[in-house]
Parts: C-alpha cells; structure tokens; sequence
C-alpha cells in the first residue's frame, strides 16, 4: 500500500547561535519594512509622497527644540520603567504590572499634593521641600508595595506572577478613578486638573532652567546605576543564577525566596519613582491613563534589549520616535488618533515579528524530482569514486612482505651459487675422464 503522507511544505529549525551583527541587520531591516510599509498605507489614504511621510515622521519627534526635548522626556519616562523590569525579567519574575505600580507611585505622589498642598485648612501650612520630600519616599514606598505582593504570593505559594502582576493594575488603576473623582475639581467635572496651580506646592524644581531636564538626569542616573547593579554586584549575580535555575541557586545556599522578593522592592520602587516623575514633574495632576501604556510598552522595550540597561537606550528611542511620528501624521494629514495608533502598531508588529527569524529560521520542502535526484547520487557511488575504491591496496596488500627476489644482495647471492654450481660441475668432469 502506498504512503500517501507527504512532507510538509517547510520546517522551522531553532538556530544555535546567530551572530550579533546579522541578528541587528534582521532589525534593522524589520525597521525599513515597517517604515515602507507604513509610509505605503499613509500614502493611500493621503496621496501624498512616501518622502514626505517619513520627514513629517522625524519632524514630529526632532522638528523643534520644544519637540526634542519632549521626545527626550518621553525617552527617560520610558527608560525608567523598562529599567526598573528589567531585573525582575532576569530573573525570570515575569511582571507585567509595570503600569500598575506607576499609576500607584503617581497616586501617592498626587496625595501628597493634594492633602497637604491648597486643601490644608487656613494657618496651616507644610514646607514645599518636605511635601517633595515625602513624595519621593511615599512614591517609591507605593510601588515597592505593588512589586512586594505578588513577589511574596510567587516566593510562598508559587502563584503565576504574569497573572497577580497584571491585575494588580487594574487594583490601581481602580484606586486612582476612585480618588480622581474625590478630588475633583469642580465637582462632576471627572478630572481633577492641575495640582496646586497657584501655589505650586509639590512640583518637582527644574534643573539648568528647563522643566525636562529633571526625567531625563534621573533617566540617565538609573541607566548607568542597573548596569553596575546587575553586572558587578552580588545581588546582580544573584538574580542572573535564580534566573538560570532556581534548583543551583539553592544548592549553592542562595535564598531564593529573599533573592525573589528583595528585586520586586526594586523593580516596583522604580516603578513608583516613574509616577512620581509623571506626576510631580511633568503634568502635575494624575489619570487613570497619565503613564499611557507605557507599563506594557517598557516590556517590550527590555525584552528587545536582551536585558541590557545601555541598549534599551536605543530601542527605548525609537519606540518614542516611532510613536511621535505616527502622532505627526495624524495631525498633519489631518486623520484621526486611531491611524496614528494603526502606525504604530504595524512598525511595532514588525519589530517584534523579526525576533521571530533571529531564534529561529525556515527551511522549505525541496521539490520531489530535486530530493529523488539527491537521494540516488547519495545512494550510488561515481564511476571515479568506484575506481579509486578498486585501485585502492587493501590492508592485506599494505601489510604483505617485499619480495626479496627484487633485492640487490638476493641476486649476488645467487650468482655466486650460480659460479660455484659450475666449477663443480667442471670438478665431476675431471674427475670422470681420469677414471
């Protein structure tokens, strides 16, 4: 009976280990696609020139200096909170609740704005350097507490850190739209406005005269602080261990437990520093959307980075590039944000669809006259391969003795039994005739 099971069309093969320029070339090329592609859809729908888009692209993040510096900012708002997942994604803590601890960090920074700032009661008063100062510490204190929860839920009863992390945000995300619309000013207006506008009391100060100056030192702070952290400190190389293997990480007396629960403290305190930021610095108010995706965008942005705090710098960059862009040409040609978002989410699909032929590649089914071609020239020898077996000695003949008859002291050997055969035979002659 014939086997009509046929082979399938391709195989996708894991690959041992891609050299690192060709795994950038594979990015950088996902990164033109994504442009072509999108600069092809807005040309659709624009009949404009793609050359115009992608200049419209780079003016709406580097146009101006007001736009650079915004770009800036965004950059290090970014870069935090991928920062501050990273050491949880070494250590194979998957936390998806960055957004969650940025809201709460935000919360408890707008708290203290809020009720120790123009709410007080007349001849009550709080110094403005001691509400910043308990801003930062209630901040990092809120999201440590958002990291120490489902670290504690993971290290004691082995709980799934994806779910309690993500919905541990939307616990936060919960508590600010309860206290958005306590504080709301005016009542029913469902947003609270700016936080102390006349008084300013809590707004982080601005460093060399500009207001984006304070993210992007802190940014820059953090960046090169994670690097020594996880590269040169034992509690870095703690994280890498328990990362790698939970089971050596015991066996060699590390805590696990401690190891597990002491870098969420982290992870979530960098979180909450984010919000403060957000709040204290930036829009001095706080939503329910004030940190806009950026929890869940900072996974991707340190994931793409291979956990390494210097080249998120760069993947940071452009996803805020690429997001700003996509804002431009919806504003510019006139549509709606939903295109911008449609944009951003095709270069994005790009991005991380090209990781997908870094780890892996495809090899396709070769057609059936080439693989039968193959097969038989693999099967049968050549005509020169079948001579050069045969005029090959075997082992036998390699291993058999020299004929001494060829040798040069065996054939004088033999003419000096040759001369004495004769004299003898002359001696019997002799000897016969005198008889």
């Amino acid at each position: 009976m014939a086997n009509n099971v046929s082979e399938p069309l391709f195989h996708i093969v894991k690959r041992d280990n891609l050299d690192r320029k060709k795994a950038w070339m594979i990015r950088a090329a996902a990164i033109v696609f994504a442009i072509i592609v999108s600069s092809i859809l807005t040309t659709i729908l624009t009949d404009d020139n793609p050359i115009k888009v992608l200049f419209t692209m780079a003016g709406g993040a580097f146009g101006t200096l007001r736009k650079t510096m915004v770009t800036l900012q965004n950059l290090a708002i970014l870069l935090i909170i991928s920062l501050a997942l990273t050491p949880a994604f070494k250590m194979r803590f998957w936390n998806i609740g960055g957004e969650g601890q940025v809201l709460i960090g935000g919360l408890a920074a707008a708290a203290c704005m809020e009720l120790m700032g123009d709410r007080l009661p007349a001849g009550l008063s709080v110094p403005n350097w001691l509400i910043m100062v308990l801003m930062v510490i209630s901040s990092i204190l809120a999201g440590a507490l958002w990291g120490f929860i489902p670290a504690v839920l993971k290290a004691k009863w082995n709980t799934n850190e994806t779910l309690s992390t993500l919905m541990m945000n939307y616990i936060a995300i919960q508590l600010v739209a309860y206290f958005v619309i306590k504080w709301e000013v005016p009542k029913g207006a469902g947003k609270i406005g700016i936080i102390n506008q006349d008084t300013n009391l809590g707004w982080l100060p601005q460093l060399f005269g500009s207001k984006y100056m304070l993210s992007i030192v802190l940014a820059v702070l953090v960046t090169i602080g994670m690097f020594i952290y996880l590269t040169y400190s034992k509690h870095g190389y703690e994280i890498a261990v328990v990362g790698e293997s939970e089971r050596t990480a015991r066996y060699v007396g590390m805590k696990v437990k401690k190891v597990i629960i002491r870098t969420m403290l982290l992870s979530g305190g960098l979180c909450g520093l984010a919000g403060l930021l957000l709040v204290g610095s930036i829009n001095h108010t706080i939503t329910t959307t004030i940190s806009n995706g950026q929890g869940f965008t900072a996974v991707m942005v340190s994931w793409l980075a291979k956990f390494n705090p210097f080249t998120m710098v760069f993947t940071a960059l452009l996803i805020v590039f690429l997001g700003r862009g996509a804002g431009e040409i919806s504003t510019k040609f006139e549509l709606n944000q939903s295109f911008s978002d449609i944009v951003t989410g095709i270069i994005l699909f790009f991005i991380i669809g090209c990781e997908f032929f870094i780890n892996y590649k495809i090899n396709f089914r070769k057609p059936a006259a080439a693989a039968a071609h193959e097969d038989v020239k693999t099967a049968e020898p050549t005509d020169a391969e079948t001579q050069a077996v045969e005029a090959e000695p075997t082992d036998a003949e390699t291993q058999t003795v020299p004929d001494e008859s060829m040798s040069p002291q065996k054939s004088v050997a033999s003419d000096e039994d040759r001369v004495e055969e004769t004299v003898a035979g002359k001696e019997d002659d002799t000897d016969d005739s005198v008889h």
